[in-house]
């Protein structure tokens, strides 16, 4: 799922105000017509504002990454059928699963000149696992897209959940990110009453 180096067409902003970042974003999403739209009206621009908000908070200047440089990203928005094949394919995991992440940039190999556009990667969104995890949460269809698509991108830029320490910067992360949006705190539940006041 290479990134479309053409920039889509602008998409308006969701129900917030449009995130601003340092680093100019070439999104290139596929998948956001047919039975995407219909679980997730607007889903496009949804996607486009979770992506911003991810790359805002995120920070690639931990890349080393100087503000200005255009970030490339590709949103594929499919089923469960897709995903559970990349799964397999490139996991070794014969399951679907809500998100997946393909990041590209790695910190060991040089950057690319200056101004020069980096691919940060691929993200994969199931929509009958999205959809069924939003109904057994009880939360919106949107809420959990923007949920997942923050989470994505986050991995795409170094973010990650495998040590506790890690998980913990990462949920804290996404929790305020979802916080200025309006979404309540997805882990909120897992952490327990004696965790509350976290900065998880």
């Amino acid at each position: 799922m290479p990134a479309d180096p053409a920039l889509p067409d602008p998409v308006p902003p969701g129900p917030t105000a449009p995130v601003s970042t340092d680093y100019p974003v070439r999104l290139a999403v596929d998948g956001a017509e047919g039975p995407w739209e219909a679980l997730v009206p607007g889903v496009a621009a949804l996607v486009e504002q979770a992506v911003l908000a991810a790359v805002a908070a995120g920070d690639p200047s931990g890349y080393g990454l100087t503000p200005g440089t255009p970030l490339e990203i590709s949103l594929l928005l499919t089923d469960d059928a897709a995903v559970q094949a990349l799964n397999r394919d490139y996991r070794g995991q014969d399951k679907p699963t809500n998100v997946l992440s393909f990041a590209a940039l790695d910190a060991e190999e040089p950057l690319p000149e200056d101004g020069e556009p980096v691919l940060l990667g691929d993200v994969a969104l199931a929509r009958e696992t999205v959809a069924r995890e939003a109904a057994d949460l009880g939360v919106a269809p949107a809420d959990h897209v923007f949920h997942l698509v923050v989470h994505g991108v986050l991995h795409l830029l170094g973010y990650d959940h495998e040590e506790e320490e890690e998980a913990l910067d990462m949920e804290g992360l996404e929790t305020a990110i979802l916080g200025a949006r309006g979404i309540a705190d997805p882990y909120a539940d897992a952490r327990g009453p004696e965790q509350e006041g976290s900065d998880r």
